[in-house]
């Protein structure tokens, strides 16, 4: 496993966003061009139900980018099977060295339920697909396997992570699973955390804004699962989340606490970190936002 370079690939600070799914192809390169140009380190979006496909996603992503490394986050296995997942990953990896990560994951009940799917028990279901990505064969010469980093929250997610990738991708987890999920999985493997934040200083227009994200992602159980294990109450968890819970899953106020929220994941653990923009304004590009994160966190 190669986590330690995975992290210095990455870097320390990349983006994450669903901006990218709605974009026109052009605009959307455009806005990698303009990330990449703020200097952050990785492109991470999503593979939800409607969205665009991941590998072509990728592909556009980095053809119209130079140097920034492009991360799903996370390519669904339930949308694919398992050679062409690996076929896939290596594909990018040898058409842009150095530059693609396979983020995969389980995703969600309702999400694969849509696809037609039927959701099982996810941490078998992800070691029997990783055993299928490891002996799927390829045509192409000099292939290699792409690096991979796993969706995990609990510990044996985490653990496996550990053992069959280069490391994990939490997503919706506060500063103290950052910490915990380190020790779960070790020194060596890449640990690359989303965290969310808002650029606005009043608590109550951050708090709204910041709870079109809570809202959604407390209505899916692996998340709340997460969070109740780590020793959220059921009461923080209900609706949109407490204004506890919110504060605890999304940094918000000017640049500076923003970036002191980014250092405690570091400290915690986190080799990278996935920022997520929220605004009033999505699904609009947050680029006056990203500017100005760029430059408090130089």
């Amino acid at each position: 496993m190669q986590g330690r370079i995975i992290a210095k690939q990455l870097g320390r600070l990349g983006i994450w966003s669903n901006t990218f799914e709605r974009l026109p192809n052009a605009e959307a390169g455009d806005l990698a061009r303009r990330i990449e140009n703020l200097g952050f380190g990785a492109l991470w979006f999503p593979e939800s139900v409607g969205s665009k496909e991941v590998f072509a996603q990728s592909a556009l992503l980095l053809t119209a980018s130079t140097r920034i490394v492009v991360a799903p986050g996370i390519a669904n296995i339930f949308a694919r099977d398992a050679h062409a997942m690996a076929n896939g990953a290596r594909t990018l990896a040898e058409a842009f060295p150095g530059r693609f990560v396979l983020g995969l994951g389980v995703s969600h009940l309702p999400s694969v339920a849509t696809r037609g799917g039927e959701y099982r028990r996810p941490l078998e279901t992800m070691a029997r697909y990783l055993d299928a990505m490891d002996a799927a064969p390829t045509t192409l010469r000099g292939a290699a396997d792409a690096p991979r980093l796993l969706a995990a929250l609990g510990p044996k997610m985490l653990a496996l992570a550990a053992r069959r990738s280069d490391g994990a991708h939490p997503y919706f987890s506060p500063l103290e699973h950052t910490g915990a999920a380190r020790a779960t999985v070790g020194s060596e493997p890449c640990l690359a955390v989303e965290v969310a934040c808002v650029l606005e200083r009043d608590a109550t227009i951050a708090r709204k804004i910041a709870r079109t994200y809570t809202k959604r992602y407390l209505s899916l159980e692996n998340y709340t699962s997460n969070l109740r294990r780590i020793g959220w109450p059921d009461a923080d968890l209900a609706g949109e989340g407490s204004d506890r819970l919110v504060d605890a899953l999304v940094a918000w106020g000017e640049p500076s606490r923003i970036a002191e929220h980014l250092a405690a994941h570091r400290a915690a653990g986190a080799d990278h970190l996935a920022v997520q923009v929220l605004t009033a304004a999505w699904p609009a590009p947050p680029l006056e936002e990203l500017r100005i994160l760029a430059t408090a966190l130089r």
